[in-house]
C-alpha cells in the first residue's frame, strides 16, 4: 500500500467561485421560501435557477470539474452493480429474519438463565 500524500492545488479563483457557487443555492433556496405568495412555478423557479447558476459557476472551477468526474465514475462504477433478482432478495431477507428470530430467542434464553442464577442462587430468592 502505497502512503504517498495526494496533494490538492486550489488557486483563490477555485475558492471564490465555490463560494459563490454556495451562495447562488443560498439565494435559490432563500428565493423558493420568500416567494411564499407566488405560484408555486415561480418559487420552484427561483430554486431551479439558483441551482443552475450555482453548477454553471462550478463547472468553470477545478473543484467542481473534479466533482463531476467523480459523480460520472460513482455513476459508472453503480452499473457494474449485479443486483439481487426478487427471488434472490427474498431469500436473503428470509435468512436475516431467521437469525434475527434464533439471535432474538437466543439473548431470551441467556436473560432468563441469567435471572434465574442472579435470583436464585445469589440473592436466595
Amino acid at each position: 500500500m502505497s502512503n504517498q500524500s495526494v496533494q490538492t492545488v486550489s488557486t483563490p479563483g477555485d475558492k471564490l467561485k465555490v463560494a459563490l457557487a454556495v451562495v447562488a443555492v443560498i439565494a435559490g433556496v432563500v428565493g423558493f421560501f420568500f416567494l411564499a405568495d407566488k405560484p408555486a412555478l415561480v418559487r420552484a423557479g427561483a430554486l431551479v435557477a439558483g441551482l443552475l447558476v450555482s453548477v454553471a459557476i462550478l463547472w468553470t472551477s477545478s473543484t467542481g470539474r473534479d466533482f463531476l468526474n467523480f459523480a460520472k465514475e460513482a455513476v459508472r462504477e453503480t452499473k457494474k452493480v449485479v443486483w439481487p433478482t426478487p427471488k434472490e432478495a427474498g431469500q436473503i431477507t428470509g435468512v436475516v429474519f431467521a437469525f434475527v428470530a434464533v439471535m432474538a430467542i437466543f439473548l431470551w434464553g441467556t436473560d432468563q438463565i441469567l435471572q434465574f442464577l442472579l435470583n436464585a442462587l445469589i440473592l436466595g430468592n
